[in-house]
């Protein structure tokens, strides 16, 4: 889903050229020779792919910059998101791009944004689902085994990481009141109410587990279509907007309810080199050495369900606005991931 951020190639190359030459003193004779959003660049930023040469080599960068016409996630920290990728890169085996540098002027591209090397790779698509058609059906079994099996390994690295060791306390806020407000704030700017949302709202409240008393790095938006692979292994892991401490059975329940989207709620079956649920939990207990207690799952899952819905809800609002669906259309309120956060409230 494309960003709707409308750049001057030629003007924007000149700029990223002219902020290059001044981050990297040594880059006397910066020249950019293509500026361009891939296809895949979401509303929660805009990317861009930056071709830049100097020094005689080639640069492949990227820039992701700050959201400029459009909030998918409330008070979305940019700077956060970077420091976090930057000192995981640094100091972990967390696979990353390298990350560059970070810029909080806004008169360069109108928003603040970040710049890392380019890791070449391919994710697992949302539309078509990767469940549907593509590289990953497509691929044998054993392939998609070993996909599978090196996603959980990048997410239980995450959540492996001495967060303290690496300063990251900044990213450790109270995230059921920030879901509280998430939630207000959608609803007021979708104007419709949501019985699904509501009804899940109040069974958080209701079944809030007690605090892990060993939080961990929580990746936040755990799932195949936020890694990037080559050969069906990892080679980075992207998409930090929703990054946090916490319980890491946060980031194994997000795993699996977006899994549970792509299959069940979108009636299509795993592919065979995937794990199902079961097995899947018994290989992330394997790989962080931690126990998962079943309820605290259910809760975690039903808490995946109410984040994903309220980005829905956002989403439904974006696509008003810009006129991509009717503002008659209940995209907000009935969709397939309240269809699978209600059947998961239900017990299925």
């Amino acid at each position: 889903m494309p960003a709707h951020v409308q750049r001057d190639p030629e003007a924007t190359a000149r700029t990223i050229a002219e902020w290059l030459g001044g981050q990297f003193p040594d880059a006397d004779d910066v020249v950019v020779t293509k500026v361009h959003a891939p296809p895949s660049s979401g509303f929660s930023g805009e990317t861009l792919l930056v071709d830049a040469t100097w020094g005689g080599e080639d640069h492949p960068l990227v820039i992701r910059v700050a959201p400029t016409t459009y909030m998918v996630f409330l008070d979305p920290d940019f700077e956060a998101q970077y420091k976090v990728m930057h000192a995981l890169s640094k100091h972990t085996d967390v696979p990353l791009p390298e990350m560059l540098a970070y810029e909080p002027d806004t008169k360069w591209l109108g928003a603040p944004f970040s710049l890392m090397g380019r890791v070449d790779g391919e994710a697992a698509p949302d539309r078509p689902a990767y469940t549907d058609e593509g590289w990953i059906v497509d691929a044998t079994p054993e392939q998609q085994a070993r996909l599978y099996e090196s996603g959980l390994q990048a997410m239980a690295k995450v959540n492996g990481t001495d967060w303290r060791a690496l300063g990251l306390h900044f990213v450790d806020r109270d995230e059921f009141d920030y879901v509280e407000q998430y939630y207000a704030w959608a609803l007021k700017e979708s104007n419709e109410d949501n019985p699904i949302l509501e009804s899940a709202l109040a069974w958080i409240g209701a079944n809030r587990p007690a605090h892990s008393p060993e939080p961990a790095l929580c990746w936040g938006d755990a799932r195949p279509g936020n890694l990037l692979f080559q050969e069906f292994e990892v080679a980075a892991v992207l998409d930090w907007e929703m990054v946090e401490i916490g319980d890491p059975i946060m980031d194994l329940g997000w795993w699996l309810f977006l899994q549970r989207y792509h299959t069940v709620g979108s009636s299509l079956p795993l592919p065979p080199g995937f794990l199902d649920e079961a097995a899947t939990v018994k290989r992330w207990e394997e790989l962080t050495g931690r126990t998962v207690d079943p309820d605290v799952l259910h809760f975690y899952l039903v808490w995946a369900g109410v984040r994903f819905g309220i980005v829905m809800m956002r989403l439904a609002t974006l696509f008003k606005l810009f006129g991509l669906i009717p503002e008659e259309a209940d995209m907000g309120r009935n969709n397939p991931v309240l269809n699978v956060l209600q059947a998961e409230l239900s017990g299925w």
